[in-house]
């Protein structure tokens, strides 16, 4: 029986999220429940909790993590500068003589809104918004615009720079030091958030790729082409004016990881400052901007940094009651070895992602397999790179995808909810398409890194 209370513990958590409690509450408080009833039974060293205040210590003085807030920052800065509407303009002005031009132009601005913010909520709600009535207005049926939105706005959790990368590679850089000390290998080498942004480039790239192609090929809307009066130079002009600036923005970002010339946090403080200074130029820097994209950025930071420690109280328990041994027990017997395994959790992840967000997985499922699987000879940025694009399937699909909620919020009483989920279903099985061929080719994943660290 006492093997079983660190699933029991694990099953429980989950249930009192569900009920609706805050989550970092909800992860401290069932883990230290578990923790009193299992010291009074004996089934619990309570010296596991004397960790507790390093921990809380390593996470507050964690350099990596600052890049949260200025990412955050750089963001909400770019939607209150009114970026996603010039952007959404210039494209189809471009594309919209092109057939399903301004579907492409919604798949193109979507990418470049998840390279810019790296939110999933937040690009969704803007392009729904702002598109999906222009969409509807050109004859897109009602599952092909929602279809187009939801998918593109859930490219926040694979592109780069993405929050959600930069606490999955925390938590995969503390995880593949544990499974080489588990291994009897006390020189361990790193992984840090700047592989995995490089190791996302190619296959995020791919998927808009497979987007567009999709669009281009399957969607056919009553009017294919938009009737445009001004002369190619000048709507290209007006493009150029309008997307060099956030581009420049994007690569000075990348570019600077990807040179060595910066960390991933100072990247971040690139990014957050040239945001600030675009909103300047384009004259959206009033103080009632400049406050609530502080309020923001406090929030989304409080809440990732409560979460964290929440879990951390979390698997101190799980590790207490003996959680990690009986996972690797578990997975060592699993049929299949290793392609087991990794199928078991992504599996697990994928139907976690109906109730989690990513946060959670990130700061509670991840800690727990990924130290077993990378033992068992994963590379920690393939595993990276395929738990971001599982979950960004997991948050399409119906019908509990976060991406869905967020739409239904927006959008108007004419598009029903059947319609969403009918046109997210190609877009479904682009990602599992994505998916496979990174199983079949793992290299799509660890090529570039392997280039540019060598």
């Amino acid at each position: 029986m006492a093997e079983m209370i660190p699933f029991l513990l694990f099953i429980c958590t989950c249930a009192v999220l569900l009920a609706g409690y805050p989550v970092a509450l909800s992860l401290a408080g069932t883990a230290l429940l578990f923790a009193a009833a299992g010291s009074y039974s004996g089934h619990f060293d309570g010296a596991y909790l004397q960790a507790l205040p390093n921990r809380l210590f390593g996470i507050m003085g964690n350099t990596t993590l600052v890049a949260v807030p200025l990412f955050v920052m750089m963001g909400v800065m770019l939607e209150k500068s009114r970026l996603s509407e010039d952007l959404l303009e210039s494209m189809a002005d471009l594309l919209g003589g092109l057939r399903n031009g301004l579907g492409i132009s919604v798949i193109l601005v979507g990418a470049l809104l998840a390279a810019s913010t790296g939110i999933v909520g937040a690009t969704v709600v803007t392009m729904g918004l702002m598109s999906l009535p222009t969409l509807l207005k050109r004859g897109y049926s009602a599952s092909e615009a929602s279809g187009m939105i939801c998918a593109t706005g859930t490219l926040g959790q694979i592109i780069p720079p993405s929050i959600a990368l930069v606490l999955l590679g925390d938590t995969l850089s503390s995880a593949y030091q544990q499974a080489q000390l588990n291994m009897g290998i006390f020189a361990p080498k790193t992984v840090s958030v700047g592989d995995l942004f490089v190791g996302a480039i190619v296959p995020g790239l791919l998927l808009v790729c497979l987007y567009c192609l999709y669009v281009l090929l399957m969607v056919k809307p009553q009017r294919a082409t938009i009737a445009i009066d001004e002369a190619f130079d000048t709507r290209l002009r007006r493009a150029f004016k309008n997307l060099l600036p956030p581009i420049l923005l994007i690569f000075a970002v990348l570019g600077s990881i990807l040179t060595g010339a910066a960390t991933p946090t100072e990247a971040a403080g690139v990014g957050a400052f040239g945001a600030i200074l675009l909103a300047m130029i384009k004259g959206q820097l009033d103080w009632q901007n400049l406050r609530a994209a502080v309020q923001s950025t406090t929030q989304v930071t409080s809440m990732v940094f409560m979460i964290l420690i929440g879990a951390a109280i979390f698997s101190l328990v799980f590790r207490g009651f003996g959680g990690e041994q009986r996972v690797a027990e578990f997975f060592q017997q699993m049929p299949g070895g290793l392609f087991g395994a990794t199928l078991l959790v992504m599996v697990v992840i994928f139907v976690l992602g109906f109730i989690l967000d990513f946060i959670e997985i990130t700061f509670v499922v991840v800690p727990i397999v990924a130290p077993i699987l990378l033992a068992m000879g994963l590379d920690p940025i393939w595993l990276g790179v395929m738990i971001a694009i599982n979950l960004q399937t997991s948050f399409l699909t119906p019908p509990f995808g976060f991406a869905l909620f967020y739409l239904r919020g927006v959008a108007p009483e004419t598009v029903n909810t059947a319609d969403m989920y009918r046109g997210v279903l190609p877009y479904i099985g682009l990602q599992v398409m994505l998916m496979l061929m990174l199983a079949l080719f793992p290299a799509i994943a660890t090529w570039l890194p392997s280039v540019v660290y060598p």
